[in-house]
């Protein structure tokens, strides 16, 4: 599935334990216009509301005005990698123990998930 504004914003906003209602009003903007971004109800939202929710949400500006359609002058033609700016947009915050943690947790899902197909299971 590919990433989309409304998604990034409502992952970024659960990852920090924020309520729709704390970032809106962080950001500026109604809870009820919250909810349409991240709903994906909002087509191209201004770059001025974009900025203010990458500050609320310590998520790259550039990364959300990408997700918004927006060309930037560096940004090559087609975009930056979504899987690598959006995973580093999200986890920007981890200390190195919960990093530690995922990295962990993620080797034991891979290893499972190897073990599950070599086992003829579907994974």
């Amino acid at each position: 599935m590919a990433a989309s504004l409304g998604n990034v914003l409502r992952q970024a906003r659960t990852r920090r334990n924020r309520s729709a209602v704390d970032v809106a009003r962080a950001a500026k903007i109604s809870a009820a216009y919250m909810s349409k971004l991240e709903n994906d109800a909002v087509k191209k939202p201004s770059p001025q509301v974009l900025h203010r929710l990458s500050e609320a949400l310590t998520v790259p500006y550039a990364e959300l005005m990408r997700l918004s359609g927006y060309r930037l002058p560096d940004m090559p033609e087609g975009g930056a990698g979504p899987s690598d700016s959006i995973g580093a947009a999200l986890f920007v915050d981890l200390t190195d123990d919960e990093r530690d943690e995922l990295v962990e947790y993620l080797a034991w899902y891979r290893a499972r998930r190897r073990s599950n197909r070599g086992a003829g299971g579907a994974a």
